[in-house]
């Protein structure tokens, strides 16, 4: 602490004369800038905040159309014709929120069950509030959040789940005002600048590799591009138009809570967004406590722009809840009916990792340049070879040497085949590979390093193993027109995870039972039955080999 001196009457008269000279000057010429009165106000230390997005939004004009101080943004036409207006976030302007004599209302984005993107959002003790003299025009709380309590498929914990207002509430801005606004000594707001995911659910799935990567970032990053109509360039299908994410807060895990063991999620998380800042449970309780306080006044936390996910809220909808599981298909199906998720929408994140993970250009590519094949010779996605064209190249549009039969063995790990289906399995894929003139890897991934794993999965075609976590390497493989996961189950057992998220991202899926096999539209229903996780999964080995090949050769193609 500081040593403080008495005032002088020097020091007094100079008080004096300076606030009389600021009276006389906005008395008589007004405000230096037509904000001067809004609540937003620089206070970083050192710098001004600058947005590192590709498409950085200059301050709000009067002849320009705005939600709040948000730009509305008139977009080409989508795939079906339709103009879109598109909410924009003012990035590259200061939001520090300081004295509040305007508290900005709330407003929506995009929502889709479990899935908001919100423009001034606030928190309080723990409490986050929408700020609205319309509160009838927003969703039911249920379909946002949650009380974040870990779920149990049980009644009771149901309805612990189901969210009151001390999770989500409604203020008009006159109660804002009362319970945040001041005068220039007594500043209630404080503003977190930029562009902040918060994720309102516990560590129960979160430490999973498929459950956060696969599902919460495979969500996360379809809804925020799709609600800012983000453009990928397709030239280097690394850029996108996307406003950039700033902070991540998982609000009810811990440093360990979102982290897998392998390590795969941090490795994910940090190679795509080397710039982001991740708060965790104890930091979110930081500042619940500074705006707790009952014997000071009334503060709160301002977020400028928010991407609120929570799992519980997800499977409130039709999608999830019913039909999927997946909590990421409730944002992707809901972008993809606005027609505001371009093809390449995950290819920003994918490539971010694999760049990070040492993966060369070339092999980068083979998605987008396969299809460009088959695209310039006027072929269906993954169709059969027209007559004459019996290459490999002529209905998968790459070359025999860049097919890639990649088996994630799991014969160490509890859920697993026979050891002599497994051996014949081998066997009958390396005759195959050898017939063929392709590639094959046998990877037992325990005994490689992370970028070992992330470089065969760029590179893959094919992925197949017994149903598991291995299998979430899916989401870096290429999307060429031929590309496949087949899934091995204990016959009659059947899964979403990995179906799923294929079919989200373009490739064929197979679920095979011992010597048949089922693909869409004819997947079977999901069952756990007993020797699901056991350690005698039967398989016949010629049955893969056969879809294998005929996938290559064309046949089973996806519907584009």
């Amino acid at each position: 602490m500081g040593i403080s001196r008495p005032r002088t009457f020097r020091d007094v008269a100079l008080i004096f004369l300076g606030a009389a000279a600021m009276h006389f000057t906005t008395s008589f010429l007004g405000p230096f800038s037509e904000h001067s009165s809004s609540s937003i106000v620089n206070t970083q230390v050192g710098t001004d905040y600058v947005s590192e997005a590709p498409n950085v939004i200059p301050p709000p004009r009067h002849d320009t159309p705005h939600v709040g101080d948000h730009p509305v943004v008139k977009q080409q036409p989508d795939a079906r014709g339709r103009e879109q207006n598109v909410i924009k976030p003012v990035i590259g302007v200061p939001a520090v929120a300081d004295i509040a004599y305007k508290i900005p209302e709330t407003t929506i984005v995009q929502h889709a069950p479990g899935w908001t993107v919100f423009n001034n959002l606030y928190m309080m003790n723990g409490t986050v509030f929408i700020v609205t003299s319309r509160p009838k025009s927003f969703p039911d709380i249920v379909m946002i959040t949650s009380t974040g309590l870990p779920a149990e498929n049980t009644p009771e914990n149901i309805a612990a789940r189901i969210p009151t207002s001390d999770d989500m509430a409604f203020l008009t801005p006159e109660e804002a005002r009362d319970l945040w606004g001041g005068d220039i000594e007594k500043n209630r707001l404080w503003s977190v600048p930029g562009n902040t995911f918060i994720i309102n659910e516990p560590s129960q799935f979160l430490t999973h590799y498929y459950h956060f990567c696969a599902e919460w970032l495979f969500g996360a990053w379809a809804f925020w591009q799709g609600a800012y109509n983000a453009v990928v360039d397709p030239a280097s299908a690394a850029k996108t138009s996307a406003p950039p994410v700033h902070r991540a807060i998982f609000a009810n895990a811990d440093a360990r809570g979102w982290r897998d063991g392998p390590g795969f999620n941090s490795y994910v998380f940090r190679a795509a967004f080397p710039a982001l800042t991740v708060e965790t449970m104890d930091d979110w309780d930081d500042r619940i406590i500074a705006t707790s306080n009952p014997n000071a006044p009334h503060r709160a936390w301002h977020f400028d722009t928010v991407l609120f996910s929570d799992r519980s809220a997800s499977f409130k909808g039709p999608i999830c809840g019913s039909q999927t599981q997946r909590i990421a298909a409730e944002a992707t199906e809901h972008m993809r009916k606005l027609g505001t998720l371009t093809k390449l929408w995950w290819e920003p994140v994918r490539r971010g990792v694999l760049r990070f993970a040492g993966v060369d250009e070339r092999t980068l590519d083979l998605g987008v340049k396969a299809d460009a094949v088959l695209s310039a010779r006027g072929k269906v996605k993954g169709g059969p070879a027209a007559a004459g064209e019996s290459s490999t190249k002529a209905t998968s549009g790459l070359s025999d040497k860049d097919i890639v039969i990649t088996y994630i063995s799991r014969q160490s790990a509890r859920r697993h085949l026979l050891d002599d289906d497994h051996a014949a399995l081998v066997k009958a894929l390396e005759d195959m590979v050898k017939k063929h003139g392709w590639e094959l890897n046998v990877v037992q991934a325990e005994h490689l390093s992370k970028e070992q794993q992330l470089q065969i999965a760029a590179k893959t075609t094919i992925l197949l193993g017994v149903h598991g976590n291995g299998l979430t390497h899916l989401i870096m493989m290429p999307v060429t027109p031929v590309s496949t996961v087949i899934e091995i189950f204990y016959p009659k057992g059947f899964a979403h995870d990995y179906h799923w998220t294929s079919t989200a991202l373009g490739m064929r899926h197979f679920a095979i039972w011992n010597d048949t096999y089922h693909t869409h539209p004819n997947e079977p229903q999901v069952d756990y039955p007993e020797g699901f996780q056991g350690t005698e999964i039967p398989v016949y080995a010629p049955t893969v080999v056969q879809v294998i090949e005929e996938r290559i050769a064309g046949l089973h193609p996806v519907s584009v």
